[in-house]
Protein backbone atom coordinates (compact mmCIF):
# COMPACT_ATOMS: atom_id res chain seq x y z
CA UNK A 1 0.00 0.00 0.00
CA UNK A 2 1.31 3.13 -0.84
CA UNK A 3 1.03 6.31 1.02
CA UNK A 4 -0.56 9.66 -1.05
CA UNK A 5 0.03 13.13 -0.13
CA UNK A 6 -3.18 15.40 -1.05
CA UNK A 7 -2.87 19.35 -1.53
CA UNK A 8 -5.76 20.63 -2.25
CA UNK A 9 -7.40 23.64 -0.69
CA UNK A 10 -11.11 22.61 -2.53
CA UNK A 11 -12.97 20.40 0.10
CA UNK A 12 -15.06 18.70 -3.09
CA UNK A 13 -11.96 17.79 -5.49
CA UNK A 14 -10.04 16.81 -1.65
CA UNK A 15 -13.01 14.35 -0.97
CA UNK A 16 -13.01 13.31 -5.01
CA UNK A 17 -9.21 12.35 -5.04
CA UNK A 18 -9.52 11.12 -1.54
CA UNK A 19 -11.59 8.89 -2.21
CA UNK A 20 -10.62 7.62 -5.71
CA UNK A 21 -6.86 7.20 -4.16
CA UNK A 22 -8.72 5.25 -1.53
CA UNK A 23 -10.83 2.81 -3.53
CA UNK A 24 -7.90 1.73 -5.23
CA UNK A 25 -6.21 1.08 -1.76
CA UNK A 26 -3.72 3.69 -1.57
CA UNK A 27 -3.80 5.70 2.04
CA UNK A 28 -3.92 9.15 2.08
CA UNK A 29 -2.35 12.26 4.01
CA UNK A 30 -4.17 15.64 3.41
CA UNK A 31 -2.80 18.95 3.72
CA UNK A 32 -5.30 22.57 2.61
CA UNK A 33 -2.15 24.63 2.02
CA UNK A 34 1.16 24.67 0.24
CA UNK A 35 3.13 24.96 3.79
CA UNK A 36 1.09 22.52 5.52
CA UNK A 37 2.23 20.63 2.02
CA UNK A 38 5.65 21.02 2.24
CA UNK A 39 5.68 20.18 6.53
CA UNK A 40 4.09 16.76 5.62
CA UNK A 41 6.12 16.05 2.87
CA UNK A 42 9.28 16.34 4.43
CA UNK A 43 7.77 14.31 7.83
CA UNK A 44 6.40 11.65 6.83
CA UNK A 45 7.85 10.95 3.50
CA UNK A 46 5.07 9.87 0.92
CA UNK A 47 5.56 7.89 -1.64
CA UNK A 48 4.09 10.70 -4.33
CA UNK A 49 2.32 14.10 -4.24
CA UNK A 50 -0.63 15.32 -5.66
CA UNK A 51 -0.56 19.51 -5.59
CA UNK A 52 -3.03 21.82 -6.45
CA UNK A 53 -1.29 24.94 -7.67
CA UNK A 54 -3.42 27.49 -7.13
CA UNK A 55 -3.42 27.53 -2.75
CA UNK A 56 -4.16 29.62 -0.35
CA UNK A 57 -0.57 30.83 0.84
CA UNK A 58 2.23 29.61 -0.84
CA UNK A 59 1.36 28.46 -4.39
CA UNK A 60 1.89 24.95 -5.69
CA UNK A 61 4.99 25.86 -7.53
CA UNK A 62 6.63 27.65 -4.03
CA UNK A 63 5.40 24.55 -2.36
CA UNK A 64 7.15 22.07 -5.01
CA UNK A 65 10.63 24.24 -5.01
CA UNK A 66 11.12 23.84 -0.60
CA UNK A 67 9.86 20.00 -1.12
CA UNK A 68 12.69 19.45 -3.93
CA UNK A 69 15.01 21.80 -1.75
CA UNK A 70 15.40 18.38 0.75
CA UNK A 71 17.61 16.17 -0.82
CA UNK A 72 15.89 13.18 0.77
CA UNK A 73 12.76 14.16 -0.90
CA UNK A 74 14.57 13.90 -4.66
CA UNK A 75 12.78 10.31 -5.47
CA UNK A 76 9.34 11.26 -4.27
CA UNK A 77 7.22 11.90 -7.43
CA UNK A 78 5.17 15.37 -7.60
CA UNK A 79 2.00 15.53 -9.92
CA UNK A 80 0.57 19.29 -10.56
CA UNK A 81 -3.22 18.79 -10.15
CA UNK A 82 -4.91 22.14 -11.59
CA UNK A 83 -7.85 23.39 -14.03
CA UNK A 84 -5.56 25.77 -15.42
CA UNK A 85 -5.64 24.56 -19.28
CA UNK A 86 -4.05 27.46 -21.37
CA UNK A 87 -1.10 25.77 -22.63
CA UNK A 88 1.76 28.34 -21.71
CA UNK A 89 0.44 28.10 -18.28
CA UNK A 90 0.85 24.20 -18.23
CA UNK A 91 4.24 24.76 -19.65
CA UNK A 92 5.20 26.64 -16.94
CA UNK A 93 3.77 24.45 -14.07
CA UNK A 94 5.74 21.57 -15.65
CA UNK A 95 8.86 23.56 -16.55
CA UNK A 96 9.23 24.42 -12.83
CA UNK A 97 9.70 20.70 -11.97
CA UNK A 98 6.55 18.87 -11.47
CA UNK A 99 6.68 15.23 -12.80
CA UNK A 100 3.74 15.68 -14.59
CA UNK A 101 0.44 17.51 -15.09
CA UNK A 102 -3.49 16.49 -14.14
CA UNK A 103 -6.08 18.54 -15.40
CA UNK A 104 -9.01 19.47 -13.42
CA UNK A 105 -11.45 17.95 -13.50
CA UNK A 106 -10.25 14.81 -13.03
CA UNK A 107 -10.67 11.72 -15.49
CA UNK A 108 -10.64 8.70 -13.44
CA UNK A 109 -9.11 6.23 -15.99
CA UNK A 110 -6.41 8.91 -16.88
CA UNK A 111 -5.80 10.16 -13.19
CA UNK A 112 -5.62 6.49 -12.09
CA UNK A 113 -2.96 5.57 -14.49
CA UNK A 114 -0.75 8.67 -14.10
CA UNK A 115 -0.63 7.61 -10.24
CA UNK A 116 -0.08 4.18 -10.86
CA UNK A 117 2.69 4.67 -13.39
CA UNK A 118 4.83 7.07 -11.21
CA UNK A 119 4.42 5.01 -7.94
CA UNK A 120 5.89 2.32 -9.90
CA UNK A 121 8.39 4.15 -11.83
CA UNK A 122 9.44 6.64 -9.28
CA UNK A 123 10.47 10.24 -10.87
CA UNK A 124 11.59 10.78 -14.36
CA UNK A 125 15.02 11.56 -15.03
CA UNK A 126 16.56 13.84 -17.92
Amino acid sequence: MSTILIVEDNEKNMKLVRDILRHQGHATLEAATGREGVRLALEQRPDLVLMDIQLPDIDGIEALRRIRAEAALDAMPVLAVSASVMPDDQHKIVSSGFDAFITKPISLRPFVDTVQRFLAAGRRRS
